[in-house]
């Protein structure tokens, strides 16, 4: 069975909440999204608030506070929020991505190439276990007790080598702090899963980012290997084929709605995985797609691909905010009145404390 990339657009918005919010618990959203991407610590507050109808952003926070979701490094090598549970399963699969991100690092792989790191995981493990350690903190403790290595290169290597996750109040809402870190071991009083099942995660991508190719699940993971893992679980899966003739996978109870379905604006953050998860992105990259300048900013979706870029900006004066939308030109006024409204509300959710919210539609062109 074929399918246009209009249908794989709307097969994968529906099962990110992206056509309609959900009422999932957030716990359980977090997980059915297989995390949230975390580098910049308020993102995952913007990405549910945009999936869920209602969402209390102080309810993640107290998640993330009572240990039930933790900040990690996992898919892709990059930080996430993850549950509890998929940290103990998700940081063991990601291992072999840190460790050739380690090797091949530029300024770090050189000067660890013929060290011996396990006596440093071992004073390493128990130290930050013990307390949360801060990277200043935890370079000079290694700078103690290996003073023949680079203290940063080893410190590196504890975050690809050891399970760090970074403890509140970093993460929480509305507040900022410094990052401390210790082992999940510790945060969590349970050890790592030792052989967790990656069949039973590419199911899930399947679930979450489907339909896909292997090469999607690669990209979303970074692991290799991939397609005699997708071939072994294929009685899992249903097979469909894209426009150019690719072979796509999905499950069976997959979410698959009518391309003609409308696709609200939606405003994701900066790094949201459903724009990172697949090696080919046309099914979000329409002809209306802009590229900004600068720093990576959030991305605001209409018509279910990309449109534009925002950011916030201070508007005059501390009581005063603006939202920013860098968009493609084209757009209709019925689409910039539904971007600024839906902006209007993003801005009054990320800055309630302030008197006066502004949107702005600049054309980027």
């Amino acid at each position: 069975m074929g399918l246009t990339r209009r249908e794989l657009n709307r097969a994968t918005l529906a099962r990110q909440f992206l056509l309609a919010r959900s009422d999932m618990p957030v716990l359980a959203a977090v997980e059915h999204l297989v995390g949230m991407q975390a580098q910049v610590p308020h993102n995952p507050y913007t990405g549910l608030w945009s999936r869920l109808a209602d969402f209390d952003p102080t309810e993640l926070s107290q998640l993330l506070v009572d240990r039930e979701v933790v900040r990690i490094v996992v898919m892709r090598g990059t930080l996430h929020l993850v549950t509890a549970d998929d940290c103990l399963v998700l940081r063991p699969l990601a291992q072999p991505v840190l460790d050739r991100e380690l090797e091949r690092h530029s300024e770090y792989g050189p000067l660890l190439r013929d060290v011996d790191l396990d006596p440093v995981m071992a004073f390493a493990g128990p130290l930050v276990g013990e307390r949360p350690h801060t990277g200043p903190e935890l370079r000079k403790a290694l700078a103690a007790r290996f003073p023949q290595h680079s203290a940063a290169a080893l410190a590196y290597a504890c975050r690809n080598k050891l399970a760090f996750v970074q403890v509140p109040p970093r993460g929480e809402w509305g507040r900022t702090a410094q990052v401390r870190s210790t082992t999940a071991e510790a945060w969590l009083g349970r050890p790592v899963v030792p052989t967790p099942s990656i069949d039973d995660a590419v199911v899930r991508y399947f679930a979450a980012f489907g339909p896909a190719t292997v090469a999607d699940v690669a990209a979303w993971s970074r692991l290799t290997g991939l397609r005699e893992i997708v071939e072994r679980v294929g009685q899992r899966l249903r097979p469909f084929r894209d426009e150019d003739g690719r072979n796509l996978f999905d499950v069976p109870d997959g979410p698959r709605p009518d391309p003609d379905t409308p696709a609200p604006v939606r405003f994701l953050p900066e790094y949201d995985n459903v724009l990172l998860s697949h090696a080919d992105r046309s099914r979000f990259i329409g002809d209306r797609a802009i590229t900004a300048s600068g720093p990576v900013r959030g991305t605001v979706m209409h018509d279910g691909t990309v449109a534009g870029t925002w950011r916030t900006e201070p508007a005059g004066s501390r009581r005063r905010v603006a939202l920013v939308v860098d968009h493609a030109a084209g757009l209709t006024g019925r689409a910039r009145g539904a971007i600024g409204d839906e902006g209007l509300r993003l801005l009054r959710f990320l800055e309630p404390n302030a008197d006066d919210h502004d949107v702005r539609l600049v054309n980027a062109d």
